[in-house]
C-alpha cells in the first residue's frame, strides 16, 4: 500500500526534527533545472507567475538564489518534518516513534512541484512552487508536462512491490493531476471527508485538508495493509458513511 498526499506551502526549517536520518530526493537533477529557470523571473515576475504577495514573492526569489546541491542536514530538512500547514498539522510528525517514521518512508509519498515525489525522510530546501503553476520550461508549456510519466512510473515500480498494489490517495485534485491513473493500473481509494454545515454534507477545505492528515497518521500509527480497515477511521468525529461513499470514494462525514 502506498499513500500520497500533497506538501504544504508553510514551512518550517527552524525546529529540530525527531530523527537524524535522511534520504535523499529521487529527482534532484530535475528540480536543478526547474530552479535555473525559476532565477530567471524577478520578484515581480514571481508575484505574477504564482499569484502570491509581493513579500511572498521577494522571500521566494531569494530562496531559489540560494539554493543549492547536495543537501545535506546543514542546509536541508527532511520533507515530513519541513513541511506544516492543516495536513501536517494532522499528521503531527513532531509526535512520531521511529516505528511510525521508518513506516512512513516505506508506504508515504509526498507530490511536489519542485522535487516531484518525496519520501518522508527526503532531505528539501525550502521554496514555494505549486504544481499547477504555469511554468514553461523548454517544450514544455507547465509542471504537468514537465514531470511527464515521471512520477506514474515511479509509483508503477513501487506498487509492483507491494502486496495487493493499493494506492490511498490523499493528495489534492491539484497534485493528483501529475499522474496518470490510467497507467498506474492499480485499485485506487480516495477518502473524501465532508462537514455538515447549511443542511448539508461539503467538503470544507480547512477541515478537509487536516482530516487527509489524520488518516494519514491513522494508517501510519496503525500499519494499516487492508485497505478496509480505513472504514475504521474516527478521528476528531469523522465516520465512515456507506450511503453516501461509491466504489473506490469513500466518504467519512462528520456532524
Amino acid at each position: 500500500m502506498i499513500i500520497i498526499i500533497s506538501p504544504a506551502k508553510t514551512l518550517d526549517f527552524t525546529a529540530k526534527s525527531v530523527t537524524k536520518k535522511y534520504s535523499l530526493p529521487l529527482f534532484t537533477d530535475m528540480s536543478k533545472k526547474l530552479v535555473k529557470e525559476l532565477r530567471k523571473h524577478s520578484p515581480p515576475k514571481l508575484e505574477k507567475l504564482m499569484k502570491i504577495s509581493p513579500k511572498l514573492a521577494n522571500l521566494n526569489y531569494e530562496r531559489y538564489q540560494e539554493w543549492h546541491l547536495p543537501f545535506s542536514p546543514k542546509n536541508s530538512k527532511q520533507a515530513l518534518f519541513a513541511f506544516r500547514g492543516e495536513v501536517y498539522t494532522g499528521i503531527d510528525s513532531d509526535t512520531m516513534t521511529l516505528d511510525d517514521i521508518n513506516f512512513a518512508q516505506h508506504h508515504l509519498r509526498i507530490l511536489s512541484g519542485l522535487y516531484g515525489i518525496l519520501r518522508p525522510l527526503d532531505l528539501i530546501q525550502a521554496y514555494r512552487l505549486e504544481m499547477g503553476t504555469p511554468l514553461k520550461t523548454d517544450k514544455n508549456k507547465d509542471l504537468y508536462q514537465f514531470w511527464g510519466d515521471t512520477l506514474t512510473n515511479l509509483l508503477i515500480n513501487e506498487l509492483d512491490n507491494e502486496p495487493g498494489k493499493i494506492l490511498i490517495n490523499l493528495a489534492s485534485n491539484e497534485y493528483y493531476k501529475a499522474l496518470d491513473s490510467k497507467k498506474l493500473n492499480t485499485r485506487i481509494i480516495t477518502p473524501v471527508f465532508k462537514d455538515f454545515k447549511n443542511g448539508s454534507y461539503k467538503f470544507l477545505s480547512v477541515y478537509g485538508k487536516k482530516a487527509r492528515g489524520l488518516m494519514t497518521r491513522f494508517l501510519i500509527s496503525n500499519r494499516i495493509s487492508n485497505p478496509e480497515n480505513l472504514k475504521l477511521f474516527d478521528s476528531e468525529g469523522y465516520f465512515y458513511n456507506d450511503r453516501m461513499s461509491k466504489d473506490d470514494e469513500w466518504v467519512f462525514t462528520r456532524g
